[in-house]
């Protein structure tokens, strides 16, 4: 696949103090505090192990973050921790998440219609589609295929206006697709929301926040802010992302976004055909697991067999997911956090069976 509460755990710092669990964790500043692998409960060997795997599939970098230490990293290709790359679809969680802090903000709700910030749609077969939907990935918006869905939208100078261009196929909640086209919607949702360009937006609510020094949105030719993918950042960064999600949407003081939305938006389905989708972000709950190559209907689901995207792993897993294996795993049962960069191949290994090995196989001390 192209593609919660924290649990309280005791654990041994680098320096050799205890820590009780997760709201004492740290938070980074400049740069993440360093740990030790062992001290804090991995087998070093098996993640020694699992990393040469992963830099025989090409990859660009590997970052392990428990209980708020970077305890293990791994730098490929000429790569180092300040290597800023495109992250491809892992900016639609970022996307999503600007839209949870506007929601904070009561700019928007989810329940909207999207018409109330996208005129064109306004009285149209669209005027039903809800700011959930385009989250949800149940939008029934124009979608044949995914490579068609992709390159169409990526193809295109003016990326939002082609966006919300493009004709309703189906009423929102019939079908679930992996659709790039609806999710570049959100640019002009979020525009209107806001009143900021969401490329500013995301600076300012997000990303300095987060200290994500190393991290911008991008703008398309016609200046439109990318919000199906398009982030550009380093494996440091995207864990900060990761870890903000772990921590409930708290960053220190501050309540970047939710606790709520994180719940919503990664703790259970958002819709009624697949149990792998929340608000732009990947689950490993068990059930009928869509993937990105196919539409499905309300029949499709019920005729699936129930698995998960890793079976086995643990069900409150999940992902944030770009092409050619861009990975922000977040596990809140160990406290976990882990980030795979990759260059962006369309035909690239899977990633998440082997993430998730850090936590089923390497962590060897929950």
């Amino acid at each position: 696949m192209a593609v919660a509460a924290l649990v309280a755990g005791a654990a041994v710092a680098s320096n050799g103090s205890a820590f009780a669990g997760p709201n004492d964790d740290p938070y980074p500043g400049a740069e993440w505090e360093r740990g030790d692998a062992a001290a804090a409960g991995f087998d070093p060997a098996k993640l020694e192990q699992i990393a040469e795997e992963l830099k025989a599939d090409k990859s660009n970098c590997l970052a392990v973050i428990r209980h708020g230490r970077l305890v293990a990293e791994w730098y490929w290709n000429g790569t180092g921790p300040d290597s800023k790359q495109e992250v491809w679809s892992v900016t639609k969680s970022v996307s999503s998440t600007l839209v949870g802090i506007a929601a904070a903000e009561q700019k928007l709700s989810i329940e909207d219609k999207a018409s109330k910030y996208l005129a064109p749609w306004v009285g149209t077969p669209s005027d039903g589609v809800t700011v959930k939907d385009l989250l949800s990935n149940d939008s029934g918006r124009h979608w044949t295929g995914a490579l068609d869905d992709a390159g169409a939208v990526f193809g295109a100078s003016d990326r939002t206006g082609y966006a919300v261009s493009v004709p309703q196929d189906v009423p929102p909640n019939d079908v679930w697709a992996y659709n790039n086209t609806a999710i570049q919607t959100l640019d002009d949702v979020l525009h209107g929301a806001t009143g900021e360009e969401p490329v500013d937006y995301a600076q300012k609510k997000l990303l300095e926040p987060l200290g994500m020094k190393n991290s911008t949105m991008t703008k398309d030719q016609a200046g439109n802010t990318n919000t199906f993918m398009g982030v550009q950042s380093t494996c440091q960064d995207m864990a900060r992302f990761g870890y903000l999600f772990l921590r409930n949407g708290h960053w220190r003081d501050t309540q970047v976004v939710p606790e709520q939305w994180v719940a919503e938006a990664t703790g259970k389905p958002s819709q009624d055909i697949t149990t792998a989708y929340g608000y732009l972000w990947w689950l490993n709950r068990l059930g009928p697991v869509a993937g990105v190559t196919k539409a499905w209907t309300h029949e499709d689901s019920a005729n699936a067999p129930h698995t998960q995207i890793v079976p086995g792993a643990p069900q409150d897993m999940y992902w944030a997911q770009g092409l050619g294996g861009q990975t922000v795993q977040v596990d809140p049962g160990s406290g976990t956090v882990v980030v795979l960069l990759r260059p962006g191949a369309l035909v690239s290994p899977s990633a998440e069976d082997k993430t998730a090995r850090i936590v089923t196989e390497a962590l060897v001390r929950p």
